[in-house]
């Protein structure tokens, strides 16, 4: 089972913003455990705090803008691509202007102070959302970002710029461990025929050759283009030669590609959780980017707590016989076939129900159904190995109920499904008591779930 990660320390970074040109200070802290991503408008005499997720984005035009209220902060997505690929899960954000500022345009002084602060782990779990099924989402502009069942997280992003210096690419990141020296320091990309457009909304007034690729294409009058470098602050150039016009040359042929999936990353931050899965995205912007990440919002809470995984073909953690040597329950009270699954506060259990149970001859026998009472205890059960299988001689010991609170049963259970539980410890064990959550899932579904508490006492 991972952990939850926080930061060891704080650290800043400053420089202007790419929008305002403004001369900002972003500083990170470390935060508590659920915590999430979190920014502070320091500047501001109430000192606003604006959750980092999907919901909260207000504008995607040229960056991601969180807002809360009438309270800004754009140009968000280099950091938080950095926080999530560095695997860290609570963050408080401070800074003292309406946007992060722009840096050379890339992630990588995010990563590079992340790993001089250094990272530490929490006690709380990592709480991955598991891709279980294809989930598409498109829009009218061609744009399309599928996500796809996998055992880690990747990503590949495939672009068309409709230019002869940046035609039809593609990136890949199969590994987020890469993410430092291969996504990171790709910079941000401008063509020279959008940056009129861009002034004219009163944007990237902080832009110039330090922090963006520029890329001119599209022939202009001599006048024209020294009029635009001026503007921003660059040396004239001759009008007659179109190419790139930067300080630095390209790190990768597909850098652009490569800045458009660190964009993606950043923008799946505000998902709220870490995913498994792989990320196909064509024509990926921060528009797309954020109807993805809030799709991905709305599957989470429809599964909030996810089935456990069983691959019947996988040897479990105990079997049937050893169950039988922890718990004093038989046939027909032994309520859990075997053990799945299991880590210091959560463990993940099978029942198969079969149409011979004795208790389907008398409850409901023209149409069986397990009794909710007995979904409970098979629960309980499951907890109960949980907590005996952390002690000296367990077989010595036996659980029993205290309290039932929060039980709550969502449909029938029949002869011929397959229960998967999940039960996880809400506190240390103090004094013999434990108390605990239990859910009982049928495939995708929870069937019943319940709070109970439980005392541990040594048998006669």
């Amino acid at each position: 089972m991972s952990k939850q990660k926080t930061l060891k320390g704080s650290f800043s970074l400053w420089g202007k913003g790419l929008h305002t040109g403004l001369s900002l200070t972003v500083t990170f802290n470390p935060a508590p455990e659920n915590t999430g991503y979190k920014i502070m408008r320091i500047d501001l005499p109430e000192q606003p705090i604006i959750d980092a997720i999907a919901e909260n984005v207000v504008d995607t035009q040229r960056g991601t803008v969180l807002a809360n209220g009438d309270v800004r902060v754009s140009t968000v997505e280099h950091g938080m691509a950095a926080l999530y690929a560095m695997g860290i899960d609570n963050c408080l954000i401070q800074v003292n202007g309406p946007e992060f500022p722009i840096l050379d345009g890339s992630a990588a002084k995010y990563v590079e102070k992340i790993n001089e602060v250094g990272i530490v782990e929490q006690n709380a779990e990592k709480d991955y959302y598991l891709i279980r099924k294809k989930i598409e989402v498109r829009d009218d502009s061609g744009s399309v970002i599928t996500i796809l069942p996998d055992d880690k997280f990747s990503i590949t992003a495939m672009c068309s710029f409709e230019s002869k210096f940046v035609n039809s690419q593609f990136a890949t990141l199969d590994d987020i461990e890469a993410f430092p020296t291969e996504i990171a320091p790709a910079r941000t990309f401008v063509f020279v025929r959008d940056i009129v457009p861009l002034l004219e909304h009163n944007l990237i007034k902080g832009g110039d050759l330090d922090n963006a690729i520029v890329i001119y294409e599209q022939l202009v009058p001599q006048e024209k283009l020294d009029q635009l470098a001026d503007l921003l602050h660059v040396p004239h150039m001759d009008a007659s030669k179109p190419g790139y016009i930067q300080h630095k040359p390209l790190m990768w042929e597909n850098e652009c590609t490569r800045h458009k999936l660190l964009d993606i990353i950043g923008d799946m931050a505000l998902i709220g959780k870490p995913i498994k899965g792989r990320i196909i995205a064509t024509r990926p912007g921060h528009t797309i980017n954020n109807k993805f990440a809030r799709q991905m919002r709305r599957e989470i809470r429809k599964h909030e707590i996810q089935a456990p995984i069983y691959d019947p073909n996988e040897k479990p953690i105990m079997d049937n016989l050893r169950i039988r040597e922890l718990l004093p329950h038989r046939y027909p009270m032994q309520l859990v076939d075997k053990i799945i699954s299991m880590g210091p506060t959560v463990i993940e259990g099978v029942k198969n129900v079969t149409s011979d149970e004795p208790f389907f001859q008398g409850h409901f026998p023209e149409e069986p159904v397990m009794p909710g009472v007995l979904q409970v205890e098979a629960m309980s059960q499951c907890g109960g190995l949980l907590v005996l299988s952390q002690l000296e001689e367990p077989e010595r010991w036996s659980t029993y109920f205290v309290k039932i609170d929060d039980v709550k049963f969502r449909a029938k259970v029949v002869p011929g499904d397959t229960l998967l539980f999940r039960v996880e410890l809400l506190h240390p064990v103090r004094h013999g008591i434990s108390s605990m959550k239990g859910y009982i899932f049928v495939g995708d579904h929870v069937v019943a779930e319940a709070t109970f508490t439980g005392q541990i006492q040594k048998n006669k």
